[in-house]
């Protein structure tokens, strides 16, 4: 091993009672180098990233060479002092404390027992955001900062525990693309410093930009390890699924009446006129850049956060919905961006978060809900959504992120709605797991099910949309038809001041 590589792994497995996680892993990623972990969800990416902070120990036979010295495992303290910090997609902090304290947390619990030294904790944190070449007031308190300035944060943790090796896992999920820019400017800043980055991402446009090496892992087995010269989209996805998976056009094949029509809908500093018809069959996506009030509209359609004026009719009848309730009462079903912390009961089992939605249709004579009647629904849809493994006791968190989607998707589809509202449908999901949640959808709606869709992804607006509302600033500035529209005209409607001009 040369002087140039910071950590080495070598036939490294984990197994679970049933499962083998990972099947003879090797990884080798050398300092300052940006080396891009991709595979499906499920594919044992969050396990080996467990084995290299400490969280999990390999089987027997592993090999863990870090700086030329070998490891058979790491506890997780033994892993920060080696310079492995995992930045995870909630970023782990800790919102009630300041940034300072954040950024300063790992260094104390280093001199636990003594006590803090507030004067070092400030100079810490300082040190670390000046590095960063950031702007932050170390007092501030956490929860206060937007999503990009917290992960800013947490790399300035990094920073202070004297990383080597940082693994960004899905850095960009929930960044607006100037904040990306900005993240890609860091990383480079850190790779001058001899910082190894170990980056997992599902978008594959970030994986090229910024990684020079990729290893791909499937269904927990090594498959190889490329230079970014050997790759191309087309080679990696087939790597990462073993078969290739084609983005096209999928157009309704009937669009039937209306089934849901918005007029002149309004909320203060969010969004004005949103004005739009959903029909039976119909896939209507909305789309803009972060920020647009894309969420904001959806929400307000569900009563999570109503609109100050405007009118909403469904199947031609003037409603009044300023409740998820009210939505439901009108057979509309709301699924989050967030699935983990919006959509789903991580730790109840596959069964119990399918049937929330109908807890009451499922209750006896005697009012108590019959454990038969849930189980034969939970099975139902585990059937119907193809949702893996086929085990109704499994915790929803044990499943992979696709497969959660589904659990939601069956959740609300358990209450038979004749609307179904889907925000982010393949947020951190992986390409393979995309294209079916896409046929999914289609299929819905081949059923008559009205979809609305809010997605920033261009590939999956253009893939499956009927109809295409773009927003700007909180307006529709440009309604386009799916089959005909191009990435070009969806950019010019959600950039500039009049839709399709030529930049």
């Amino acid at each position: 091993m040369g002087d140039s590589t910071f950590i080495k792994l070598a036939n490294v497995s984990k197994t679970f009672p049933g499962v083998k996680a990972l099947d003879n892993i090797n990884l080798e990623v050398k300092k300052g180098e940006v080396h891009a972990l991709v595979g499906e969800n499920g594919a044992g990416k969050s396990t080996l990233i467990k084995i290299l902070s400490g969280n999990y120990q390999p089987d027997e036979g592993a090999e863990i060479m870090i700086e030329g010295i070998k490891y058979k495992s790491l506890t997780p303290i033994e892993a920060i002092r080696k310079g492995i910090i995992v930045i995870y997609q909630d970023f782990s902090l800790f919102p009630n404390l300041t940034v300072a304290e954040n950024i300063s947390i790992s260094n104390q619990l280093e001199i636990k027992g003594k006590p803090i030294n507030w004067n070092e904790i400030k100079k810490t944190s300082i040190q670390a955001l000046d590095e960063l070449g950031i702007n932050l007031n170390p007092y501030d308190i956490l929860e206060t900062l937007s999503t990009a300035k917290q992960q800013l944060v947490a790399i300035a943790r990094a920073l202070a525990c004297k990383a080597k090796l940082i693994i960004m896992d899905e850095p960009t999920s929930t960044l607006s693309k100037g904040e990306v820019e900005l993240l890609y400017k860091i990383i480079r800043n850190l790779q001058a410093k001899g910082i190894a980055i170990l980056f997992i991402s599902h978008k594959l446009e970030e994986l090229f930009e910024v990684s020079s090496i990729f290893t791909v892992i499937r269904d927990g087995q090594y498959i190889g390890t490329y230079p970014k010269e050997q790759m191309n989209n087309e080679k990696l996805i087939s790597l990462m699924v073993g078969r290739k998976v084609e983005f096209i056009h999928q157009g309704a094949t009937l669009i039937g009446d209306t089934i849901l029509e918005v007029k002149n809908l309004s909320k203060e500093g969010n969004f004005k006129d949103i004005s739009f018809q959903l029909h039976e069959g119909e896939i209507l996506a909305i789309t803009g850049l972060v920020g647009a009030g894309r969420t904001e509209v959806i929400q307000a359609i569900c009563g999570i956060a109503p609109a100050d004026s405007g009118e909403i009719f469904i199947q031609g009848e003037k409603v009044k919905i300023r409740s998820m309730e009210d939505a439901v009462k009108y057979k509309i079903g709301y699924i989050p961006e967030n699935r983990l912390t919006e959509g789903l009961a991580l730790t109840k089992s596959v069964e119990d978060n399918i049937v929330l939605t109908v807890l009451k249709q499922l209750r006896g004579k005697n009012l108590l809900i019959s454990s038969k009647k849930k189980r034969q629904l939970a099975k139902d849809w585990i059937a119907k959504l193809n949702i893996k493994p086929a085990n109704y006791n499994m915790l929803a968190q044990k499943l992979s992120g696709g497969n959660q989607q589904r659990i939601v998707i069956a959740k609300w589809l358990a209450m038979n709605p004749k609307i179904l509202i889907i925000d982010e449908p393949t947020n951190g999901i992986d390409v393979g797991a995309k294209s079916e949640i896409h046929n999914l959808l289609r299929n819905l709606s081949s059923k008559g099910l009205g979809i609305i869709m809010v997605s920033s992804e261009l590939t999956e607006v253009l893939s499956i949309s009927d109809t295409i509302l773009v927003m700007r600033r909180g307006k529709i500035n440009g309604i386009l038809e799916g089959k005909s529209a191009i990435q070009e005209m969806i950019m010019n409607a959600a950039i500039l001041n009049k839709p399709n001009e030529p930049n």
